[in-house]
């Protein structure tokens, strides 16, 4: 979070111009025009300004490298040699780069995400969150996507492929565009590149930030479920959502997760001994594997039992108390 206001937002209507240079483009230089969009001027058409047909909001870009222009600009970024945010400067390639306090370099993305993540998350967001909210999803974007493009961009870690850096890569004209087709061309085909790569980047930036908000209420849901159970080691959830993070992150015991799969059905859900790991920490009874309904109910001694996954880690009933029933025999059965 910043200490000074940066600009843009001190004023919300108020027009801005940003900018970035011309040529091959990155996901640092993409990411970082996405921030932007979306912490001043979300309702703008983020294709339009790009490829600069009219745009009736206040955000005006950029793509150049002609000194005189980037002097002029409000925000410059990833271009122009100086680090110094309240002027709206965020260049990373000089000697005396910015890094992240464990010493990584900053990208010109990761320079703004600092100064425009949470405004950007808050004009995403459809569903309104509080501030700490609004924080903790930036500090696992931070960590799971910025800091990515930071060691990608200052060739720390490469991000590898069908990553984002790749997409937004592979949007670029091939090296002999200008050959085939003439300088004006390539440059409008590069200005459509850049304006592809964008408008994925903000669909993948749009769709995580919900799915985080998503799995921060899945948390607090998880963890009154497990409060409220009889047995712990039973976790029963009135409605289908993300579990198992929770699980290990707060080190619950817990080793079968009953969830409605549908209308009619409920399945019980056996927990692995390590996150995303195949296995189970209890499996499921060997008598039930590959059994169906009348055949699974005559050995379980569930009447509504409907299915048990051959691999065990998995089965389910009609209802949520021959869940819950399943889930219990399982336990029994397995001595635990």
């Amino acid at each position: 979070m910043s200490n000074h206001t940066p600009i843009g937002l001190e004023n919300g209507t108020a027009p801005v111009t940003a900018l970035t240079h011309s040529g091959n483009f990155h996901v640092d230089e993409t990411m970082g025009y996405v921030i932007l969009h979306y912490a001043l001027a979300p309702q703008g058409d983020l294709r339009a300004r790009v490829l600069e047909e009219k745009s009736a909001d206040r955000l005006t870009f950029i793509r150049t490298r002609n000194p005189d222009v980037i002097k002029s600009a409000d925000i410059v970024f990833d271009v122009g040699g100086l680090y110094d945010p309240p002027h709206g400067r965020y260049d990373h390639h000089m000697k005396d780069k910015p890094l992240r306090e464990d010493g990584t370099p900053y990208s010109a993305a990761g320079l703004l995400w600092k100064d425009y993540g949470h405004a950007a998350i808050r004009n995403i967001l459809n569903t309104p969150v509080d501030d700490a909210a609004v924080d903790l999803i930036w500090q696992s974007l931070d960590k799971s996507l910025i800091l990515p493009i930071d060691q990608d961009d200052n060739g720390v870690v490469k991000m590898g492929k069908l990553s984002l850096a790749d997409i937004v890569s592979a949007c670029s004209p091939p090296w002999d565009t200008a050959e085939l087709y003439g300088k004006q061309e390539a440059r409008a085909r590069e200005s459509l590149g850049f304006a592809n790569a964008a408008t994925a980047v903000a669909s993948h930036l749009v769709n995580i930030v919900d799915r985080i908000r998503a799995s921060l209420k899945a948390t607090n849901r998880v963890i009154a479920a497990y409060e409220s159970a009889e047995d712990k080691r039973i976790l029963v959830m009135e409605t289908g959502m993300p579990t198992e993070k929770v699980i290990f992150e707060r080190d619950l015991p817990v080793v079968y997760v009953v969830s409605p799969a549908g209308p009619e059905q409920w399945n019980v859900k056996a927990v692995p001994p390590v996150r995303g790991d195949f296995g189970q920490r209890v499996s499921l009874p060997e008598a039930w594997g590959g059994l169906e309904r009348d055949k699974l109910a005559a050995v379980s001694g569930v009447s509504d039992a409907v299915f048990a996954h051959p691999a065990r880690f998995i089965c389910g009933a009609t209802s949520r108390e021959g869940a819950i029933r399943m889930a219990q025999l399982a336990l029994q059965i397995a001595g635990a």
